[in-house]
């Protein structure tokens, strides 16, 4: 009976040892996929898993790292030398006429040493540009999160317009079957020519081929916006979206003003300037001497007896301090300083341009994103109204009095109607997100 427990025991755990990986990869799978992906979602899902961003915050520790590797010159520098060197024919000079061998056949030695900046423009450089360097790539990994964020969330509209064109597309598909179906019973009770039905039956084709043109466009709209959140590329997403909740997103304070303040590229441009203006006295400090103080201890063992050779210590020692001084490098400090104010004037024209560009970027955002507004306005007010001709054409059609051709036309309308509205409202969303980024409100 016992055996018979343990058997069972040891299968029970083959079976759990053998599921317990797919589990957990399973739930792995699961952690990095999106249960609901609305926009707001969708993006912060990109700022996390992005490769672009995962690097740029890599980057920001390779920074913080170099900055510390340079910092530590500051430090007392502490080495220790070991030698172990046998002479198979030691050294012999000339004294008074007679040669003499200089030396033992064996020598050790080891030696201790230290050194101490007490200034060097290279460390100091790196003390005071420390706090500038970070803030400069922590600005640049800022700046490609906003980039991101705007480039996923006009993606994820393009989609959802996509998707709206293909329910449009469902909808005139049932109401074209309907109407094929009734033009063709039309027919056999020939009450009309064949010429209705045939021309239901172009409509509906046409209807059909563009929604498949829709669907696979759809798929490539999708696995773009899959590259761009570093989504798995097996994994599903399902967008989330209300069209009543995002209508009600579409208005923006127009009576703003673009202040280039708020505006991330000035002030990375504003970070690089203080660093041009670092480098600048960098550069003119290479007059300046490089001071140190140094030292070592050195043991010394000489034997010619290889078994004795560290029974007997010679040890010297010695302090010094060091003053390097540059007298002459051919012109090349006058150069690099020359070089290091137009860099710093560069970078300054920089910031002038980017002040001149920033109301103009804005003003062309916000004329786009009124010209969208004013669009959708009227496309909008163009949906009630193609729907209710179809209605009615539709209607009078099947009572005899308007002909079916004048269907197919209301019904194109509508359909176009349907389609302009939706992706107004999408471009109207997206150009928004243009403006916000122009006033510097786009933030992560």
């Amino acid at each position: 009976m016992g055996q018979l427990f343990n058997k069972n025991i040891s299968v029970l755990f083959s079976i759990l040892a053998s599921i317990t990986p797919a589990l957990l990869f399973s739930q792995s799978s699961n952690d990095s996929l999106l249960p609901q992906a609305t926009i707001r979602h969708v993006v912060a899902y990109a700022i996390k898993h992005q490769p672009a961003i995962e690097q740029s915050l890599i980057d920001e520790s390779i920074t913080s790292n170099t900055i510390h590797s340079k910092l530590a010159d500051w430090f007392p520098q502490v080495n220790f030398n070991y030698n172990l060197q046998h002479n198979f024919q030691v050294q012999t000079s000339i004294i008074g006429g007679n040669p003499v061998k200089l030396g033992v056949e064996n020598t050790s030695s080891g030696q201790f040493t230290a050194s101490q900046y007490l200034f060097n423009r290279d460390a100091l450089l790196a003390f005071r540009s420390k706090s500038d360097v970070l803030t400069q790539v922590k600005q640049t990994t800022e700046s490609r999160k906003i980039d991101l964020a705007v480039s996923v969330s006009k993606a994820y509209y393009d989609i959802i317009a996509t998707t709206q064109q293909i329910r449009v597309a469902d909808q005139n598909i049932n109401r074209l079957e309907k109407s094929l179906n009734n033009a063709f019973q039309q027919y056999k009770a020939g009450l009309v020519d064949k010429t209705d039905y045939k021309r239901a039956t172009i409509a509906l084709n046409n209807t059909k081929a563009l929604k498949q043109s829709s669907e696979v466009l759809l798929k490539a709209k999708t696995e773009y916006l899959k590259y761009l959140m570093g989504y798995p590329v097996t994994g599903e997403l399902n967008l989330v979206y209300d069209s009543l909740a995002m209508e009600k997103e579409i208005n923006l304070d127009t009576a703003l003003t673009a202040s280039f303040n708020n505006r991330i590229e000035y002030r990375i441009l504003e970070t690089q300037r203080k660093l041009q203006e670092t480098n600048v006295k960098y550069n003119k400090w290479a007059f300046l001497p490089n001071v140190s103080m140094n030292g070592a201890y050195n043991l010394n063992y000489l034997n010619n007896n290889f078994g004795k050779l560290y029974s007997n210590n010679l040890p010297n020692s010695f302090a010094a301090l060091t003053f390097t001084f540059p007298v002459f490098q051919g012109g090349k400090r006058k150069y690099n300083i020359s070089t290091a104010e137009l860099q710093l004037k560069r970078t300054i024209l920089d910031i002038v341009s980017l002040k001149n560009n920033v109301s103009s970027q804005y003003a062309s955002a916000l004329a786009n994103y009124k010209s969208n507004l004013a669009n959708y306005n009227a496309l909008k007010e163009n949906v009630s109204l193609a729907q209710e001709v179809y209605d009615v054409i539709n209607m009078q059609y099947r009572s005899g009095v308007k002909t079916y051709i004048e269907v197919i036309t209301a019904e194109t309308d509508l359909r176009t109607s349907q389609i302009n509205y939706y992706n107004a409202l999408y471009l109207l969303l997206a150009s928004k997100i243009d403006v916000q980024k122009a006033l510097g409100q786009v933030v992560y």
